[in-house]
C-alpha cells in the first residue's frame, strides 16, 4: 500500500469526511482501500465476522452520489464497523455463537443513526460468545489476534471492533460496554474508546443489557472521531455546540483525582507499566496547569463488586434466554447462565433498586474533583488461547484481575474513557483512564484531546498495518 493510501485509512472519520467533501478521494475509492486491506490482513486477525462487500460497494457509489451534488452529513461515505451484538438490517447478529437466530429485517437504533448521518457499514466484528469474556475467542467463529501481537488477545468483547480499527480496516468501530468491553480492547490495541453516560446512546431493540450495565460507544484513532459518533447517535442533550465542539474546546483549569489502587485491593494489582503510564500522564497534565492530587477512591467494594456481578450474571441468563438454539452453546457460557438463572427476579430488583446507594457513594468522589484518573487496565492482554480449557469461574476471576479499573462505572452508569499511553516492555500498547461525573462527557472528551495534542498517538500503529 502506498503512503497515501496508508494516510488515507489511518486519517479517522472526520478527517476522511473532510476529505470527500474536497474531492481528496472518493467513497468507493476509500471503501476499495479498506475491503482490500481486509482481504490481505484480516485472514490472519479474524477481526470481521462477516464483511458486507457488495452492499458496502453499492452504499459507497449512492453516497458518492449524494456527496457529487453538494449534499453534506456528518459521516457521507465513510465506511465502519459494527459489534456483532448489535443489529445490521440483512445480516445475522452472531453474538459469537451457533445459538444465534436468523437474519435481521431491521437497524438497531444506533445504526440507523450512523446510516442517517452517511456511514456505511462495511462489515460485523467478533465478538466472544454471548460477549461474555474479555477475550474475543469462541468455538463458532474462531480466535481474533491483537495486531501488535497475534499470539495476545485484542481484549473483548470488542476485540474485533478494535483489532479492525487498530490495523485500518475501518474507519471506526461501533462498541457495546457492560464492564469494561470498550475500553479494555481500546487499551490493548492502542486506541481511544470511551464509555458513554447509560442512556446516551440507544440500544434498542436490546434494551436495558445486562440489567443496565451495557451501553454502547466508540472505539477510534481520535478523540474528535469518538465526539462526532457522540455527535450523531446521542438521544439526550447535547453540550453547546455538540460533543465535536466540547472537544476542541480547552477544559480549563481541572481538579483532577489519581489512584492506582485497584477497586480489588490485592486480588488485582496494577503492573509496573501501568503505573508508570499514570505517573507520567500526572506530569504531564500538572503541566497543563491542572489540580492533580492523589487519593484512594470509595469504590464501595463489597456492595459495588456484588451489584455488578449480579447484573452481569443474570444479564447472560436473560441474553441466552433469547437464543433460538440454546443447546448449541458453549459449557462454559452455558455455567454462567446457570449461575445467572438463581438470581431471581426479586433479588434482582433489589439490587438493581440499590444503584441509587451506589451512586451516591462512589461519586462522593467526585465532591472535590472533576475527573477521577486510573490505570485503563492493570496488565497487558491474555495470550490467544489462554482460557480455551478453563472453567467459567476460573475463568471469571483471572479475566477480572486484568481490568479491575472499569465495571464500578458500569454499576454508577456515568461516562468513563480510555486514552492511549505508551508501550510496555512487551510491545503492546498502554493507557490511562479518564471518569468523569454524570452525563459529563464533554470534560472527559476536551481532557482527552489535550494530552491527545500533547502527547498524540494516532500515529503510532502495529506492525501488522
Amino acid at each position: 500500500m502506498s503512503m497515501d493510501a496508508a494516510r488515507t485509512v489511518f486519517a479517522g472519520a472526520a478527517n476522511q469526511v473532510r476529505m470527500l467533501a474536497n474531492g481528496e478521494i472518493t467513497s468507493p475509492d476509500l471503501v476499495e482501500l479498506y475491503l482490500n486491506r481486509i482481504a490481505r490482513l484480516d485472514g490472519e486477525l479474524n477481526a470481521f465476522r462477516v464483511v458486507r462487500t457488495e452492499p458496502a460497494r453499492t452504499e459507497a457509489a449512492q453516497a458518492q452520489h449524494r456527496i457529487d451534488a453538494g449534499e453534506r452529513l456528518p459521516l457521507l461515505g465513510v465506511p465502519i464497523a459494527i459489534k456483532d451484538d448489535v443489529d445490521v438490517a440483512g445480516e445475522l447478529t452472531g453474538w459469537g455463537t451457533a445459538a444465534h437466530g436468523p437474519v435481521k429485517l431491521r437497524d438497531a437504533d444506533v445504526v440507523r443513526r450512523l446510516r442517517d448521518a452517511g456511514a456505511i457499514v462495511i462489515g460485523k466484528t467478533n465478538v466472544p460468545e454471548m460477549t461474555i469474556w474479555p477475550f474475543t475467542e469462541s468455538a463458532t467463529f474462531g480466535m481474533t489476534r491483537n495486531p501488535w501481537d497475534h499470539t495476545r488477545s485484542p481484549g473483548g468483547s470488542s476485540g474485533g471492533t478494535a483489532a479492525a480499527v487498530a490495523v485500518g480496516l475501518a474507519a471506526f468501530g461501533l462498541g457495546t460496554d457492560g464492564g469494561g468491553s470498550i475500553r479494555t480492547p481500546a487499551t490493548w490495541c492502542g486506541l481511544f474508546g470511551i464509555k458513554p453516560q447509560r442512556d446516551r446512546v440507544p440500544l434498542a431493540p436490546h434494551d436495558d443489557g445486562w440489567q443496565g450495565l451495557i451501553v454502547i460507544g466508540p472505539i477510534t484513532r481520535t478523540v474528535e472521531d469518538a465526539a462526532l459518533f457522540l455527535d450523531v447517535t446521542t438521544t439526550t442533550p447535547l453540550p453547546d455546540g455538540g460533543f465535536v465542539a466540547a472537544a476542541a474546546r480547552r477544559p480549563g483549569r481541572l481538579r483532577i483525582a489519581f489512584s492506582t489502587k485497584s477497586p480489588l485491593g490485592l486480588a488485582a494489582r496494577a503492573g509496573r507499566a501501568q503505573r508508570a503510564a499514570v505517573t507520567e500522564a500526572v506530569t504531564l497534565l500538572r503541566s497543563f496547569g491542572h489540580d492533580v492530587v492523589e487519593r484512594t477512591p470509595d469504590y464501595a467494594a463489597m456492595s459495588g463488586g456484588w451489584n455488578v456481578t449480579a447484573r452481569y450474571l443474570r444479564g447472560i441468563y436473560d441474553d441466552v434466554a433469547t437464543m433460538p438454539n440454546p443447546e448449541r452453546l458453549e459449557p462454559r457460557t452455558r455455567t454462567m447462565a446457570r449461575a445467572g438463572r438463581c438470581i431471581s427476579d426479586q433479588r434482582i430488583a433489589k439490587v438493581r433498586a440499590s444503584e441509587a446507594a451506589l451512586a451516591r457513594r462512589v461519586n462522593a468522589n467526585f465532591d472535590d474533583a472533576d475527573v477521577l484518573l486510573t490505570p485503563g487496565t492493570a496488565s497487558g492482554p491474555p495470550r490467544v488461547g489462554a482460557f480455551t480449557k478453563r472453567g467459567a469461574f476460573i475463568t471469571f476471576n483471572a479475566t477480572m484481575r486484568r481490568s479491575p479499573f472499569q465495571a464500578i462505572f458500569n454499576a454508577t452508569g456515568q461516562p468513563a474513557a480510555v486514552v492511549p499511553w505508551g508501550i510496555d516492555n512487551m510491545g503492546l500498547p498502554t493507557s490511562i483512564q479518564l471518569i468523569g461525573r454524570p452525563s459529563d462527557e464533554a470534560t472527559l472528551l476536551a481532557l482527552s484531546a489535550q494530552i491527545e495534542d500533547a502527547h498524540p498517538w494516532a500515529e503510532r500503529r502495529p506492525d501488522a498495518s
